[in-house]
C-alpha cells in the first residue's frame, strides 16, 4: 500500500526533473558565487540558552490541513526573530504543505536568524536551490535517502556550506545517520508513513545516540511539560511548527513552552 511519504517522494522526483528542465543545474552553480555565507545553524543551537528552539514556518500539512489562514512568511519570521528563537525552519514543499522556495527567500531577506530548508531532499539540485535562496542548513530524511545516498548528499551539503540536519524515525536507520557525517541528528516523533505522533519516540531513541551529536526532537511538541520531558531526556533542541502556526501570539507561546511565563 502506498504511504503518504511514497506519494511525496514520487512527486518530488517529478519536481526535480522539471526544475532542471526550467533552470539547468549549471545556471544554479553560476549563482553560488553571489551568495553570502549565512550565520551558523549549528552554533546557534549549540550555544542556545536552555534548550534550542527551531521555529517552523509552514502553512499546511497533509494530516492537519491549513494551519494558518493569514499566512505571511515575512511577518512570522520577524515575530520569531524578535521573540528570540534560535533558528527558523521554512517548509518549501508546495504540493503537500503549501510552501515554496519563494517563502525561503522572503524569510532570508527579512531576518538574520539561521534558516533550515525543510524539504524532502532526494537530489543535489535541491541543495543548490537551498543555498541560493538563503538557507544555512538543510534537512535530510533517512527514510527517503536509502543506502549510500544519505552519506553522499550530506557530504555535498557540507561542501556547499550547508549544515545537514539528518532526521530519522525508524531505529534501523540510526547507524547510517550516525555515519553520514552530520553533527545534528533529528528524531521525528511523527511517522511520515502514517503521520501518527508520539514524544515517546524521542525518549526511546535518545539513549542510543552518542552525546557527541546534537539531538533535535521534532514534531508533536505542544507544552512546557513536553519540552521539559525532552530536555531532561537529553534533547538539545526542539523543532516546533504546528503549535506556533496555530498561535495568536508567537512570543507568548514561546515563553510558555520554555517555562518563562
Amino acid at each position: 500500500m502506498e504511504t503518504i511519504l511514497d506519494k511525496i517522494v514520487a512527486r518530488k522526483k517529478e519536481e526535480v526533473f522539471l526544475g532542471r528542465k526550467n533552470i539547468p543545474e549549471s545556471d544554479l552553480l553560476k549563482r553560488l558565487g553571489n551568495v553570502p555565507q549565512p550565520c551558523s545553524f549549528y552554533d546557534a543551537l549549540a550555544n542556545a540558552r536552555g534548550i534550542g528552539v527551531i521555529a517552523e514556518i509552514k502553512k499546511a500539512s497533509p494530516s492537519a490541513g491549513v494551519l494558518r489562514e493569514s499566512f505571511c512568511p515575512a511577518t512570522i519570521a520577524k515575530e520569531y526573530e524578535s521573540s528570540g528563537v534560535d533558528c527558523i525552519s521554512v517548509l518549501t514543499d508546495e504540493h503537500f504543505f503549501q510552501g515554496s522556495l519563494k517563502d525561503l527567500q522572503i524569510v532570508s531577506d527579512t531576518v538574520k536568524t539561521p534558516l533550515l530548508r525543510k524539504e524532502f531532499v532526494i537530489d543535489y539540485y535541491q541543495l543548490l536551490e537551498a543555498k541560493i535562496h538563503g538557507a544555512s542548513a538543510i534537512l535530510f530524511i533517512a527514510e527517503v535517502l536509502l543506502g549510500d545516498d544519505l552519506k553522499h548528499l550530506v557530504g555535498e551539503a557540507i561542501k556547499l556550506g550547508l549544515e545537514p540536519l539528518v532526521e530519522l524515525y525508524d531505529a534501523c536507520h540510526l547507524s547510517r545517520v550516525l555515519d553520514s557525517g552530520t553533527r545534528l541528528v533529528g528524531i521525528n516523533n511523527r511517522d511520515l508513513r502514517t503521520f501518527v505522533t508520539s514524544l515517546d519516540h524521542t525518549l526511546d531513541l535518545l539513549p542510543k545516540i552518542p552525546k557527541s551529536f546534537l539531538v533535535v526532537s521534532e514534531s508533536g511538541i505542544q507544552t512546557n511539560k513536553d519540552v521539559e520531558k525532552l530536555k531532561n531526556a537529553g534533547a538539545k533542541a526542539i523543532l516546533v511548527g504546528e503549535t506556533f502556526m496555530r498561535s495568536g501570539n508567537i512570543t507568548s507561546t514561546l515563553k510558555t513552552l520554555k517555562g518563562l511565563d
